[in-house]
């Protein structure tokens, strides 16, 4: 049987980074483009490693990547890579570097069309997940079936952030209702 997200931070062992994300983070919409971006960086990071590196990571990535600015980021140089690729706090890998970048530039793309990147998602939700890993993949670069789903439903856009059972669910409901789970 698989245990959710909501008991393994729970567990008195787990580390306090999961909890603080689980209680804080895990699940509730993300107003601002800048932190949204921000969010889709750390998911397409965790790719093929725990999630644990990336939490215990996530202010080093912050302030690699210009703050999550995705104008900042967009405009990235060849030696703004380098620094990226050179920078031991964060993941040095080429081509998820290459993606930020891209990422970045595609979403200033959606911003001057849909006014942001946050009403870009809101334009397509509801989609089930098989949907939103289609656009997905049509739009960004780096993205499948896992980053794709815990980006969404790290933003509230999709179900099962947190069991019903869990105090957070209630929290999460409270604070966007129709993106609730």
């Amino acid at each position: 049987m698989a245990h959710s997200y909501c008991d393994f931070a729970a567990q008195p062992d787990t580390a306090i980074v999961h909890r603080i994300y689980h209680d804080t983070a895990y699940g509730f919409p993300i107003h601002d483009d800048n932190e949204l971006f921000g969010r889709f960086i750390l998911e397409i990071n965790q790719a093929g490693l725990s999630w644990t590196t990336i939490l215990n990571k996530q202010e080093n990535f912050r302030a690699a990547y210009a703050g999550f600015a995705i104008d900042a980021i967009a405009h990235f140089t060849d030696a703004d890579r380098e620094r990226l690729l050179q920078d031991a706090g964060i993941i040095r890998n080429r081509l998820k570097v290459d993606a930020a970048i891209a990422n970045a530039q595609t979403v200033l793309t959606l911003q001057q069309r849909f006014g942001s990147f946050k009403n870009w998602l809101d334009h397509h939700h509801p989609l089930p997940k098989a949907e939103w890993v289609k656009l997905f993949k049509k739009t960004f670069r780096f993205t499948g079936g896992e980053i794709t789903g815990e980006f969404l439903m790290s933003t509230g856009y999709l179900p099962g952030a947190h069991s019903p059972s869990c105090p957070i669910y209630a929290e999460v409901l409270k604070c966007n209702p129709p993106f609730a789970g």
